[in-house]
């Protein structure tokens, strides 16, 4: 008897990451250290009649968690005191990484990207079926800023302590993240 495939691993396709680094724009910290990382088409959904939950399973499976399904919020925001990882399980968005200087980007399901504290990140353009996933390493807290002077000038104390998460929350503990981020 087979399994369904909503019970099933998704398919993991091996990618090449790719990486960016943005600066402090004044507001908007991003990480000084560590890059933006940006899976494409890592986790192959199609015909999956429950990718979020495919998604929620990689990411658990990894040992991410404090997962949320919701869209990305439409203000610029960063979190100072844990990474993210966001995954898209249904839907397309344009979003913008780094803040005003940052980069924008097309994302679309099966679409991963991980950043490191202190990353800014707001939806530009979403779909009405938007679904991504969110998680967070265990190590962290969760904060939500939106760029005070205030908020930035913690970020900045903050953002070089928080821990180094021990696995990639898509390929686990012999991904490329590690190698990114302890090199």
């Amino acid at each position: 008897m087979s399994m369904p495939k909503s019970s099933r691993m998704a398919a993991l396709k091996r990618v090449e990451p790719l990486t960016f680094m943005f600066a402090d724009d004044g507001s908007i910290p991003n990480n000084p250290k560590l890059p933006f990382v940006v899976y494409r088409a890592a986790i192959d959904l199609a015909g999956n009649p429950d990718p979020e939950d495919v998604v929620e399973k990689t990411f658990r499976q990894h040992g991410w968690g404090d997962m949320w399904r919701n869209g990305i919020f439409p203000y610029v925001h960063y979190h100072s005191m844990i990474h993210e990882g966001l995954a898209v399980a249904r839907g397309r968005a344009k979003v913008r990484f780094g803040g005003g200087n940052g980069r924008e980007l097309d994302l679309d399901p099966g679409d991963v990207v991980i950043l490191p504290a202190g990353t800014g990140h707001q939806g530009l353009w979403v779909s009405p079926d938007l679904v991504v996933i969110g998680a967070y390493p265990k190590s962290g807290k969760y904060d939500l800023c939106r760029g005070s002077k205030g908020e930035h000038t913690r970020a900045l104390t903050t953002i070089p302590h928080v821990p180094v998460p021990t696995s990639d929350p898509i390929y686990g503990k012999d991904g490329p993240l590690l190698n990114l981020w302890r090199g």
